[in-house]
């Protein structure tokens, strides 16, 4: 995660602050578990008004390595865990074993572990948010969301980008968007609402024949259940998100807010004030206002597909 990013922000209650978390639906792998458990660590030290300096002491590190473990940026030793819990008054073992053993889970390596050779680990921490996301409202204005692509989509994406990787590397990151795609057509799906604007759908990537394929799966794919998608015409003019692509995750699990998530060339923003996100709320529903109803969207892909 970029140094100027953000976790998400974990609640600042809770009943019973020792062992409440450990029922909590944990879905996202390690990125999740980390945030969760960083979450209960602050607030048992903030419980007893212990300094990050002094805690930081006690396991032999640094103010700033309990900030970052409170904030799920780093992987948790049990050790470590042990003794803050030592620290912070939690004797019972019935209290300890829970966290020390979500610990333990919290340094398991998730699916795309074994692509970290070609993933940079600010979007390794997007996948385990959304892993973990019930809902994503995402706005694109360049290209086909990653979720939404067909294969042979993705590969154009994946060489515009990478100019210089091989075809066994262009292939990996495709799997990477494929993988990512299952969950979506899973039995307990998350909810993807997508909003395009029109320069999306009729920019050719990857020849006349590759865009036809891309488009008829949008069309298929608005048609799930779990699927929202929108165009925004050209004919709408300027509008609210004119400054660049966004993604909103919302999580089922109590103990994480709402994230904004704005990818750049070489780094990412977590966005995760209430300020920022409602910031990008309003713009997300001004989109939809301004986009085409998503029961015409079908309709509107039809008439793009037949100009190709």
């Amino acid at each position: 995660m970029p140094q100027d990013s953000a976790a998400p922000t974990p609640p600042s209650e809770g009943d019973d602050p020792a062992g409440r978390l450990i029922d909590y639906p944990r879905r996202g792998g390690p990125t999740v578990l980390r945030i969760l458990l960083g979450a209960q660590l602050r607030r048992l030290r903030e419980a007893h008004g212990i300094s990050t300096e002094q805690a930081g002491y006690e396991i032999r590190g640094s103010h700033s390595k309990i900030s970052r473990m409170e904030l799920g940026r780093v992987g948790f030793k049990e050790r470590d865990v042990a003794d803050l819990l030592t620290l912070y008054g939690v004797s019972d073992p019935a209290e300890r074993a829970p966290l020390l053993a979500l610990a333990k889970e919290a340094n398991t390596p998730g699916w795309w572990h074994r692509y970290g050779d070609i993933l940079p680990s600010w979007f390794e921490v997007y996948l385990g948010l959304e892993e973990a996301a019930s809902l994503l409202r995402t706005y694109e204005l360049q290209f086909v969301p990653g979720l939404l692509q067909t294969e042979d989509y993705a590969r154009a994406v994946v060489r515009l980008g990478y100019s210089d990787a091989s075809d066994e590397e262009v292939e990996r990151r495709v799997q990477i968007r494929t993988t990512r795609q299952e969950r979506f057509t899973s039995p307990e799906a998350p909810t993807l609402w997508a909003v395009l604007d029109e320069a999306v759908v009729r920019r050719p990537l990857g020849g006349r024949q590759v865009m036809r394929d891309q488009i008829r799966h949008l069309i298929e794919v608005s048609e799930l259940p779990n699927v929202t998608l929108q165009i925004v015409p050209f004919g709408a003019g300027g509008h609210a998100a004119a400054g660049g692509p966004f993604t909103i995750l919302r999580f089922a699990e109590p103990g994480l807010s709402d994230v904004v998530y704005l990818e750049q060339l070489t780094s990412a923003l977590y966005l995760d004030k209430p300020t920022d996100v409602d910031t990008y709320m309003r713009a997300m529903n001004n989109l939809c206002i301004t986009a085409e109803r998503p029961d015409e969207t079908a309709r509107y892909l039809t008439r793009v597909l037949n100009e190709l």
